[in-house]
């Protein structure tokens, strides 16, 4: 069964980090990038630009209006995701709490409707 785990954490605690820290974190997620493909789950996955550069669309009345910015204001701001293949919820839940996101954040773990 398919699961993504969503990657939250505060950008402005991630853009403060020193250097040694950001590259800590660089090499905890090429790491754990690395389990997941020797594990043969990984199907994708990927950083996303800041909140800042998202836009938000909605429609009303038939009335297309888009925003600047996220969807909702909050203390930690979705960065990345893992699409992965595993048996079952535990195993997606144990590969989440592998993720260094679940360290300095939180991974929401969210099984895939297929269409």
């Amino acid at each position: 069964m398919k699961y993504m785990l969503l990657i939250y954490a505060n950008e402005a605690a991630l853009q403060a980090a020193s250097k040694a820290q950001t590259d800590e974190r660089i090499g905890a997620y090429g790491a754990y990038t690395e389990a997941l493909g020797k594990a043969g789950v990984r199907v994708d996955a990927n950083r996303l630009q800041r909140s800042g550069s998202a836009s938000t669309v909605r429609v009303a009345n038939g009335k297309t209006q888009v925003l600047d910015g996220p969807y909702a204001e909050t203390k930690e701001q979705l960065g990345g995701y893992y699409l992965i293949d595993v048996p079952d919820l535990d195993a997606a839940l144990s590969w989440a709490a592998r993720c260094p996101g679940a360290g300095h954040g939180a991974v929401e773990v969210r099984p895939i409707w297929a269409m």
